[in-house]
């Protein structure tokens, strides 16, 4: 398997090879039952679990319970039973709560971790079968398509208009259109374009693709592996337990010896003294402190979960009054992890579009003022071109609208929406003739319209480079582009074309197109989460964005966020960049910097240990 560590920089011929696999008949049954003894089955290990017993005993580790549960004995011998129940209920009601709230969480905990297994298409022997994503093996055939869950970490060999929602694994905020092509260079993770990774999702079209990394040696399953290997650290509050605990077990035993001591100097019977001096320790401790600190712990947890947080542990949630610095992750997060389209284009200006997410409450705007698309036609063709040149749907209802398709494509059925153009009715009308399919090579998705007034049209997006080329624009355009850009939004050019022709013909392709207008969309941040930073930062707490996403897009959405200061330039560090540093370059870069992008899972751990080491030398 190391031969393949870098398998996105091989030919699919080299893996194949490599893999002894086949890629029009895969493997067969014996080859598959041998690879599963040798690599195992496609599943993450799951750490050992305690047993109930272990994990009940487990509440009574600490410094306190131990004086407790001396005192209890010490109590129970000298016949003081009221004093002695007393303790030993605390004692357990202690042990208890912790119990109850830790073996919750472990059973959400492990909910979760079941949802990963699925069902995959794969070719054996020849033939299409479905099987169990847990019996795949290094060297499978296996197919997606739009809906699917990849099922383990794959060398694209073939793909159809292939498109994977990467967000959980890289931040990407929009699906990443795929590609068999070999890289030629080493990139990371979000720019390995001809992979699959296991536990993301295909939005869009279909592909093939080996098997090349299963289980605990998926992308995933790394991540995973990173997460066993974290050091456990105690939390403040524990450590102040801990640390007063010792101290109140010295003062106590020595205060109980000067007693014993000087009782027996001034004459007083030895057992009177002893008595005396167990008696004085077992009223020093103080017996009510660990009940009281795990009902004021419990309540914060009963808390977190009303917000859906889960906490393990009880001591856990105090370290949120601890906190001094927060790291975030952005797509879904510290965004809404829905495309809008915010700026638009045309001959006439720049227009802001208004509302949140895929509710089509909202506006066209030009200088804050609600425009009507008929006002400027430009826009309003700029609209219904993205309403054509749309393979998505979207069935807004109260509440949470249905939605099925690609996300910027959703994004521009939502923005005609709020200019009040009823999308199913413009497709009724307006029938679909031909379609050519959105292609990298290609740049562009092109459709060939019949119009109500009979006339046929040809609408076309894509890039500015492409749109450029054979339509009427002008250095208007790419100045507007280039601005709209730097914001971090995502840009989509369209124009549209009358043609004679029944067909999409490749000379009508090549130029006379109307240049309609720029759309651009981004993810844009939670109001919420805007609202969270600025008490985070009233409240003397750093917050650090730590994105797979680009720099670009990372950059202006910490600005509108507050996490980097609008209008001054803010240094991004990228994946690449971190990959350079040494553990003391890292702590300094963690320090100083809130803006992290297109980095790796890895590397969000090695920014996050950095910034835990930086605070316990503070401490």
């Amino acid at each position: 398997m190391t031969d393949l560590q870098n398998v996105f920089m091989l030919t699919d011929d080299q893996v194949e090879k490599s893999l002894n696999t086949s890629k029009e008949k895969g493997l067969t049954d014996q080859e598959a039952a041998a690879r599963i003894n040798k690599y195992g089955t496609n599943e993450l290990a799951r750490a050992k679990r305690d047993s109930l017993l272990i994990l009940f005993l487990r509440q009574f580790h600490q410094p306190l319970i131990y004086i407790l549960l001396l005192a209890a004995i010490v109590t129970l011998v000298m016949k003081e039973h009221v004093d002695s129940m007393v303790i030993f209920a605390v004692i357990i009601l202690n042990g208890v709560i912790g119990f109850v709230q830790e073996a919750k969480a472990l059973i959400a905990l492990e909910s979760l971790a079941g949802t990963i297994e699925t069902e995959a298409s794969v070719i054996r022997n020849g033939r299409k079968i479905k099987i169990s994503s847990k019996q795949l093996v290094p060297g499978d055939i296996v197919f997606i398509q739009s809906g699917d869950k990849v099922p383990a970490d794959l060398r694209l060999f073939q793909t159809n208009q292939l498109k994977i929602q990467e967000a959980a694994l890289t931040g990407e905020s929009v699906p990443v259109e795929k590609s068999s092509k070999t890289i030629e260079e080493n990139v990371i993770l979000g720019d390995r374009v001809n992979m699959a990774f296991a536990s993301t999702f295909v939005t869009f079209g279909q592909g093939y693709g080996i098997v090349a990394f299963t289980g605990t040696n998926t992308e995933v399953g790394k991540i995973s592996n990173l997460l066993k290997e974290t050091v456990r650290m105690e939390t403040p509050l524990i450590k102040k337990i801990a640390g007063f605990s010792k101290l109140l077990m010295y003062i106590i035993g020595i205060l109980a010896v000067v007693t014993f001591a000087v009782g027996v100097f001034r004459g007083e019977g030895w057992l009177e003294m002893f008595k005396a001096a167990i008696a004085l320790a077992v009223g020093a401790i103080p017996e009510g402190l660990p009940a009281a600190l795990a009902a004021t712990l419990a309540i914060g947890v009963s808390r977190m979960a009303k917000k859906n947080s889960i906490i393990r542990k009880l001591p856990v949630v105090e370290t949120l009054g601890s906190t001094t610095v927060i790291c975030s992750d952005k797509t879904g997060t510290l965004t809404e992890n829905r495309m809008t389209v915010k700026k638009i284009w045309t001959k006439k200006g720049y227009y802001d579009v208004s509302g949140q997410g895929y509710d089509k409450d909202g506006s066209i705007l030009s200088n804050g003022n609600a425009v009507k698309p008929d006002d400027d036609p430009n826009l309003l063709e700029c609209l219904k071109c993205g309403v054509f040149c749309n393979d998505s749907s979207i069935n807004f209802k109260d509440g949470e609208s249905e939605i099925q398709g690609d996300p910027t494509e959703i994004s521009l059925l939502v923005c005609a929406a709020k200019a009040g153009i009823d999308n199913d009715l413009l497709i009724k009308n307006n029938p679909r003739l031909e379609v050519l399919p959105f292609e990298s090579e290609r740049q562009y998705m092109a459709v060939l319209i019949k119009m109500e007034n009979g006339e046929n049209r040809i609408y076309m997006k894509g890039s500015l480079e492409k749109l450029a080329n054979i339509s009427d624009s002008s250095a208007d355009v790419t100045k507007a582009y280039n601005s709209i850009a730097s914001d971090g939004l995502r840009v989509l050019a369209f124009a549209y074309k009358v043609t004679s022709n029944s067909k999409i013909v490749e000379d009508d392709l090549k130029d006379g197109f109307t240049f309609l207008g720029l759309q651009g969309m981004i993810d844009p941040p939670r109001e919420e989460a805007i609202a969270a930073i600025k008490k985070c930062h009233d409240a003397g707490i750093i917050v650090k964005m730590i994105t797979g996403d680009h720099a670009v897009t990372a950059l202006a959405i910490a600005k509108q966020l507050g996490i980097a200061p609008k209008g001054k330039e803010s240094k991004v560090y990228t994946g690449l960049e971190l990959e350079k540093l040494n553990s003391e370059q890292l702590k300094k870069v963690a320090s100083s910097n809130n803006v992290f992008a297109r980095v790796t899972p890895e590397q969000k751990l090695r920014l996050v240990e950095a910034l835990q080491a930086l605070a316990m030398l503070l401490r």
